[in-house]
């Protein structure tokens, strides 16, 4: 793209200025008995280093060699320290490489993972860490590890390595502790307090250091439980880690935790299901309990969230200390690589500021942080939703702070020029999910309200899948839930325009706009979320703009089992957002469709495209006469490694990376769509991998910005398109509280704000 302010940007990538250029073998290393502690496989395959020459690099599975081993297959003999098994090890030739093949990418990739080795930083799942400079956390029992991610690719014009400053939660209680702190609290229940607490958890394996995602709990089995080795001899799990790692288990009645091998995993010869013992098991990560204990997440965000000018300070220093280490430089040198110490800088773009729009034809330039909160306060909502009969539920010991709250509510609502009636009113004596339901229940029969109220006292979750069970599925009401606590916070004035404006939302209303240049148009946003009540389901949502102003929406949601269910089931929810658009523009279908679509990682996307992509295309060919629309299917990426900076600061909304960083073979490009007031902010990617929408790249990017203006449950900008944001919100109360699809009744309003 050409458009907006040109700037000269940063990233953190450093530039390979040289590298490897001439032939390579690849080879394939297999050990006999099974080792699977990476350090061990590299120890035992060193001891040969003069038969396998100087120039070779092994990851622990495949062997990079620049000169051809004989014979081929090689068979070398080791003594494994730990038990002094003899273990043999097979090299076979995979392959030669020459110059431009991608596996020369994962050699430097390798190759950079060994010099991490001589950092002395410690190797904990995939990345790598720096124990020596854990900072502990006491009062949690915890640690916070700091670390490196590097990955090396080909991009634009040359190959960059990101590198990227990481932190690892390590606590100190193992499994163990988890299962014995769940059968002391919760006698009766302990099994299923335990499954909720663990299944989806990552456990750290010290004896092999690997991570594991726990996917089931099997009660069935424990350390004195045998099970059949390769060689079809039976081992109990006790004498396994005894024999192969020296550990001692000391309890022998645990039940054993179930991890799903990864496909890759089972083709190299694992068995399905790996089971692990909850003793040698360290929990990772953060619980949800943890996760809303303000001072810890303060305490951990003091270290984590790093402000730009200090993040480039680190990622200097970290390339000072690898182009330093004489071992490092060594291997560099043997491999005739080598970096840039300081990071890449080119050309981006800074897109013009959007102007908003609210009704009664006022308008605010949405300003350098793209945030009109204060603008919104005072300024008459784009369309109002009309709001006759509307009722509160809420707890008869709060009725002082609810009619206060109303008040404020009802003030907020008039500035906006958002009539809002007094309520009808129903209080209740306690707070269970029954009496709650059962108010609801009474109200809906009786008083048929266009949109209820609960005030809750906490954010059990229970409570709120109840009530949204009762209003999205059972009924067709809209709610709004709010938390007693915040009726009296400091910000009550600013909640209270808040839930005005979700409540004009939820009623068929729209709180703002930018202006769209073109007509014709149909922006769907898609995501997926997992079932929590189903392991093997997931609930895809789908949100569809339906007028010119993008301002009304069409919402569906269906669970699949697999990608084949989950592509039929887009394509036929697209085309009822087809027809709902026709009906609402006098019989006109949308001439330019643009999906974009969250959820998917890098090696799914030509799945997507193979399914997703085609099959909707062939749907909406069908429905438009066998020529399919203009169109363009979006790829949206929020978690990256890439980090942009401007003069040592954080880049404004509005900034474009498509140059230098991006990848030779894709049409892609980078937006920094939203403002942070903390650490760095975080581009969001962007990838077309199909395009027909007759928008050049400029057009594309800017309409990209435009939709980040358009989520209203919050007045500024957010980090995806608004479509993607309201089809997560969507996918999470269904996959979180609804687990079925809502009623189709409220498939045109935005409920689930």
């Amino acid at each position: 793209g050409i458009s907006g302010k040109p700037v000269t940007l940063q990233a953190n990538y450093f530039k390979l200025l040289t590298h490897t250029d001439w032939a390579l073998y690849q080879y394939r290393v297999d050990f006999a008995p099974e080792e699977d502690r990476t350090a061990v496989r590299k120890s035992l395959l060193r001891v040969h280093k003069d038969v396998l020459g100087g120039g070779y690099v092994f990851d622990g599975t495949v062997l990079f060699s620049s000169q051809r081993l004989a014979p081929e297959p090689l068979e070398l003999y080791s003594k494994r320290e730990s038990d002094q098994a003899k273990i043999c090890i097979t090299i076979k030739k995979a392959g030669d490489l020459v110059m431009g093949d991608h596996h020369y990418i994962q050699l430097f990739n390798i190759l950079m993972r060994k010099c991490l080795d001589s950092l002395q930083l410690q190797l904990v799942g995939r990345n790598f860490f720096d124990a020596k400079s854990k900072i502990e956390i006491r009062e949690y029992k915890m640690e916070l590890w700091p670390g490196y991610l590097t990955s090396i690719r080909q991009h634009e014009d040359s190959i960059l390595m990101c590198a990227e400053i990481t932190h690892k939660v390590m606590r100190r209680e193992t499994v163990f502790d988890l299962l014995n702190e769940c059968v002391a609290r919760n006698r009766g229940e302990w099994k299923n307090i335990f499954q909720q607490a663990i299944i989806g958890t990552v456990v750290l394996t010290e004896y092999n250091n690997r991570t594991y995602r726990v996917d089931d709990v099997d009660f069935d089995t424990h350390p004195g439980s045998k099970f059949k080795l390769k060689n079809s001899e039976e081992l109990s799990y006790m004498d396994y880690y005894h024999i192969r790692y020296e550990l001692r288990i000391k309890n022998m009645h645990q039940p054993m935790l179930v991890s799903k091998a990864k496909p890759r995993d089972v083709r190299a010869g694992m068995t399905t299901n790996i089971y692990l013992v909850p003793e040698l098991c360290r929990l990772t990560g953060l619980t949800d309990e943890m996760r809303s204990n303000f001072q810890l997440m303060r305490a951990l965000a003091e270290h984590t969230r790093v402000i730009p000018q200090n993040r480039i300070q680190k990622l200097n220093k970290f390339s000072e200390r690898l182009l330093s280490t004489p071992s490092v430089q060594e291997d560099l040198t043997l491999w005739n690589m080598k970096l840039s110490p300081s990071l890449v800088d080119f050309e981006g773009r800074i897109l013009a500021r959007e102007d908003i729009i609210f009704g009664a034809q006022n308008s605010v330039n949405a300003g350098e942080e793209a945030d009109w909160t204060r603008n919104m306060r005072s300024s008459p909502m784009l369309n109002m939703g009309v709001l006759t009969n509307w009722a509160v539920i809420f707890l008869n010991r709060n009725r002082k702070d609810v009619q206060t709250f109303l008040v404020s509510l009802l003030k907020s609502a008039t500035s906006m020029n958002f009539t809002v009636p007094q309520p009808i009113i129903r209080e209740i004596t306690d707070d269970r999910c029954g009496s709650y339901v059962d108010a609801l229940d009474h109200l809906i029969s009786q008083k048929a309200p266009q949109l209820i109220m609960c005030i809750v006292p906490n954010n059990r979750a229970d409570r709120y899948s109840a009530i949204k069970k009762k209003c999205c599925v059972d009924r067709a009401v809209p709610t709004q839930v709010v938390v007693a606590k915040n009726l009296t916070s400091k910000g009550a004035l600013s909640i209270a325009t808040k839930i005005a404006i979700q409540i004009n939302c939820k009623i068929g209303g729209t709180p703002w706009t930018v202006n769209i240049p073109m007509s014709g148009l149909m922006v769907v946003g898609y995501d997926v979320c997992h079932d929590t009540s189903n392991k093997g389901r997931s609930f895809g949502a789908m949100v569809a703009s339906l007028n010119k102003g993008l301002s009304r929406y069409y919402s569906a949601v269906s669970p699949h089992t697999n990608g084949e269910e989950l592509s039929n089931d887009l394509s036929v929810n697209i085309s009822k957002a087809v027809m709902k658009y026709k009906e609402c523009n006098e019989g006109l279908a949308p001439s330019c469709i643009i999906i974009y679509r969250d959820g998917v990682g890098e090696g799914q996307i030509p799945f997507v495209y193979n399914h997703e992509v085609n099959v909707v295309k062939d749907k909406l060919a069908s429905l438009y006469g066998g020529q399919c629309p203009r169109f363009a299917f979006v790829i949206v990426t929020k978690r990256l490694n890439t980090r942009l900076f401007l003069a040592g600061k954080n880049p404004p909304p509005g900034t474009i990376a498509d140059k230098c960083i991006t990848s030779p073979d894709k049409y892609d490009f980078f937006l920094v769509s939203q403002s942070v007031r903390q650490g760095t902010v975080s581009p969001t990617a962007y990838n077309v991998i199909d395009d027909s929408s007759q928008l050049d790249p400029d057009k594309m990017q800017r309409l990209t910005y435009k939709m980040t203006h358009l989520y209203f449950n919050w007045s500024g900008t957010v980090r995806v398109p608004a479509q993607c944001q309201y089809a997560h919100k969507l996918a999470f109360l269904v996959g979180q509280s609804l687990h079925r699809s809502p009623n189709n009744a409220l498939e045109d309003l935005l409920y689930f704000l």
